[in-house]
């Protein structure tokens, strides 16, 4: 790629929260095609999801040594330094590889190039990586007099700090306010602390560079969500990780960097420092110890709060495109000090120092010879497990012993993938398995060196993730404590000064600390909590909530209608029980009794929530089932016929539904004004049933089984939209509208439709035959409707052609009722 004269090379230079990688996306967004260089895997896997909400993900490329996504119409590319990808170029000579031909090229934390370990390779992306159109430096203002002499042509723009960072002072742990990140330097002391935390306020997140990004995004989603207030980090979170950090406190000023344990420079700390405080909400630091050696001092607590820190005056160098003709001169190549004042030789780093142990190995030289570049690319294998030069050098010789040969042996990579994967045993032993799979995951995302190298990739990211998870998991069980007994304990005589908050899904935390969940008017304790806590916790709960219920009380009695609603017998405000339907004087008029969680209101408001409640329960019985409450008044008329009050309580008790034959006699003794107050009623008198087809409806099936439910009869709802079903099938019963005829059970209104259709033909000549279309869309059996025919008076017949049909031969007789008893069919009915 040959990059333009004109090309334009911004170094845009400032403190920690300055906007630097928020502008360089967006100006790379803005680009018909760009990359950016991070410092940290974490950091490049939360940037590509940003960018994959703004591009699609078909568009943009993720690309680390262990994890790549590179859709095939691939245009914005997200990568750590290291991985950012190269391509064979047509030039001749030692300089075999270049950049990857985009518009726009940013590489962030530049000032890295003065990092003893990975320095060389930053400084590398600074000097020669170029977006065709737009190059963009991101870094600390001490990276200017180097930028200035490196990169003569760049324009330099500073940018100030979005918020004021302030020194704090000493805190201890117990006296650490929330939303604090409390950094360490090892592992060790990343866990001590969070340890420390667990016992004096519930816990904490662990955030350190040798998570995963699954654990990493995990164990931060549980600090921003208020899960914990405290995150525990080592100073990866210094390099751009975006959380909602108030406060930093260093556990300690020295860290040990690969070689010697030594104090932090200045602009180690304020890198640090400055993740307190985000966008324009100032945030403060401190230290865990006010005296000593990790104490601050006050020429350092100057220098971070005003951004002053001494100007970088040379940067790491190495040779990034090194002489691969020979073994001997790619050691000469590395090892070559550079030309330029402003640049340092970079120290041996591990890749340097395990070639140096090959080449003394006389069977590797030899078999390097040819394959110079496919045994450096071994030495790149990164130490994750941080074994040391030695051991890895003894890792790297057997894999480039495979490459020499060809690939890498599928048998071998499987066995040590699957020894891997296991997500049993303690924090320490997944974290080291974690940075095993890491080794197995950079190897695959190398083309060349697995004979399936996406089925690898795949496998071995899948076992992270595994991984991942179950270090999140352990994590959290080993250092957050959810038992809220021990919240409530600290909490003691002092719970009404603290602050109670209820959020929008019912969570109940006492000074940001959740003790359980208010649902409705019922509040549930965490279900983390242990026995013995639970009756203190909804002790105090009840204290707290109650001004919390009286106003949800309030809202119940003056919510619209569309708020209430009714489901398995209970009325529901909002989705939550609030009452019950029970018995009543009748079927249409059942009784509500407020549910026994509303107790916790005074006298006053728990009646009119129930008058409000019975209101609603009145309207919509009246709008769902009005047929019911009309002939429950029809019952107990006593100005009606005795005809009328009996077929009225038979279709009642039936819920809306009565077998015609046992009321034939009631029936034949209506009256014609005794037909018109039925019809008046919405009732069908039917040639084997009474019923009310809307009863049949959507609408009013869930009310009929709750009122029959209430009743004390538990009637399952038919299949939705049965016309025609098995005989047996659940809730295909006469209380939900099903007649019973031979192997089937049939829909009512159906029936009476084929009777009608029987009797309006009986007369004729022909005999009557069904309509086979109706039949075949009902479902209709032969047998059923033999059944039916039966049932309504016909025989088998065939007419002069021999046609078959069903001729009227007469009903059968009913069912003699005991006399004097206006109600003996109901009796029948149900009995018989």
């Amino acid at each position: 790629m040959r990059v333009p004269d004109n090309a334009r090379v911004t170094a845009v230079l400032g403190p920690t929260n300055t906007g630097k990688t928020h502008l360089a996306v967006e100006r790379m967004a803005a680009h018909s095609s760009g990359m950016i260089g991070f410092p940290l895997r974490l950091l490049a896997r939360e940037v590509y999801d940003r960018v994959v909400a703004m591009k699609g993900p078909e568009r943009v490329a993720l690309i680390t040594g262990e994890e790549r996504i590179v859709p095939k119409d691939a245009r914005w590319f997200l990568c750590t330094a290291e991985s950012m990808p190269l391509r064979e170029s047509r030039q001749a000579g030692s300089a075999n590889e270049i950049l990857r031909d985009v518009a726009f090229v940013a590489l962030d934390e530049a000032q890295l190039g003065a990092d003893p370990e990975r320095g060389h390779v930053f400084t590398d992306r600074l000097l020669h990586a170029r977006g065709r159109e737009e190059t963009m430096i991101l870094g600390a203002d001490t990276l200017r007099p180097v930028l200035r002499h490196l990169v003569p042509g760049a324009e330099i723009v500073a940018r100030p700090r979005f918020s004021t960072l302030s020194y704090a002072g000493a805190r201890k742990i117990s006296r650490l306010p929330r939303r604090s990140a409390i950094v360490a330097f090892s592992a060790e002391e990343v866990y001590a602390v969070a340890e420390m935390l667990r016992r004096l306020r519930g816990g904490a997140a662990v955030v350190m560079g040798s998570l995963s990004p699954r654990t990493r995004n995990a164990q931060v989603a549980m600090f921003q969500a208020g899960e914990v207030d405290y995150l525990v980090a080592t100073d990866a979170i210094g390099m751009g990780l975006n959380m909602d950090v108030a406060h930093v406190a260093f556990a300690g000023l020295h860290k040990f960097d690969g070689r010697r344990r030594r104090r932090l420079t200045i602009a180690e700390m304020a890198q640090i420092a400055g993740r307190a405080g985000r966008h324009q909400r100032d945030g403060t630091f401190g230290a865990l110890v006010e005296e000593g050696p990790e104490a601050f001092l006050p020429e350092e607590v100057l220098a971070i709060e005003e951004h002053r820190f001494p100007p970088l005056d040379w940067l790491y160098w190495r040779e990034g495109r090194p002489d691969l003709s020979g073994l001997d001169a790619l050691i000469a190549s590395l090892s070559a000090p550079p030309d330029d004042p402003m640049l340092r030789a970079a120290p041996e780093a591990i890749d340097l120092a395990v070639l140096r142990r090959l080449a003394d190995d006389p069977a590797i030289a030899a078999r390097a010879t040819g394959q110079v570049a496919r045994l450096w690319a071994a030495c790149g294998i990164p130490d994750f497990q941080k074994l040391g030069p030695d051991v890895h050098a003894r890792f790297v010789a057997r894999i480039f012993g495979y490459l020499a040969e060809g690939y890498i042996p599928h048998q071998w990579f499987a066995d040590e993938v699957a020894r891997l994967d296991r997500p049993d045993g303690d924090v320490e032993t997944l974290a080291g398995r974690l940075a095993a799979i890491r080794t197995w995951a950079y190897i695959a995302q190398r083309g060349d060196w697995l004979a399936d190298p996406a089925h690898w990739a795949a496998r071995a990211q899948a076992v992270e993730e595994r991984l991942s998870d179950a270090l999140h998991t352990g994590l959290t069980q080993r250092f957050v404590d959810k038992r809220t007994s021990a919240l409530v304990r600290q909490i003691g005589g002092g719970a009404a000064a603290l602050p109670v908050t209820i959020g929008e899904d019912g969570e109940v935390t006492i000074d940001a600390h959740p003790i359980g969940r208010l649902e409705g008017f019922r509040f549930l304790v965490a279900a983390d909590a242990r026995a013995a806590d639970k009756r203190l916790l909804l002790a105090t709960a009840e204290k707290r909530l109650a001004a919390e219920r009286a106003r949800r009380a309030r809202a119940l009695i003056d919510a619209p209608d569309d708020d209430l609603s009714m489901r398995e017998g209970a009325i529901r405000w909002q989705g939550h029980v609030v009452a019950l339907l029970a018995a009543g004087r009748s079927l249409a008029r059942p009784e509500t009794a407020l549910d026994p969680a509303l107790d916790c209101l005074d006298l006053t408001l728990r009646r009119e929530v129930l008058v409000r409640v019975r209101r609603w329960t009145g309207d919509a019985l009246a709008r769902a089932v009005p047929t019911l409450a009309r002939l429950a008044e029809l019952a107990r008329d006593e100005q009606a016929t005795a005809a009328l009050r009996s077929i009225a309580g038979a279709l009642e008790v039936g819920g809306g539904f009565t077998e015609r034959l046992p009321l034939r006699a009631a029936i034949d003794a209506l009256t014609p004004a005794d037909r018109q107050r039925l019809r008046k009623a919405g009732v069908t008198i039917g040639a084997l049933d009474l019923f009310d087809p809307r009863l049949l409806k959507p609408r009013a099936q869930p009310w009929r089984i709750a009122l029959l439910a209430a009743r004390g009869e538990a009637v399952p709802p038919p299949p939705a939209g049965a016309t025609a079903v098995p005989r047996g099938t659940p809730g295909a019963i006469p209380a939900m509208g099903f007649r019973a005829l031979a192997t089937q059970a049939v829909r009512v209104d159906l029936v009476e439709r084929i009777a009608r259709a029987a009797h309006e033909a009986r007369d004729g000549r022909k005999p009557f035959a069904p309509d086979p279309a109706l039949a075949t869309s009902i479902g209709l059996q032969p047998t059923t409707i033999a059944r039916l025919m039966a049932e309504l008076g016909f025989r088998p017949a065939q007419d002069a052609e021999g046609a078959a049909g069903w001729r009227w031969h007469g009903r059968p007789q009913p069912r003699r009722a005991a006399p004097g008893n206006a109600f003996a069919a109901l009796a029948t009915l149900r009995h018989g």
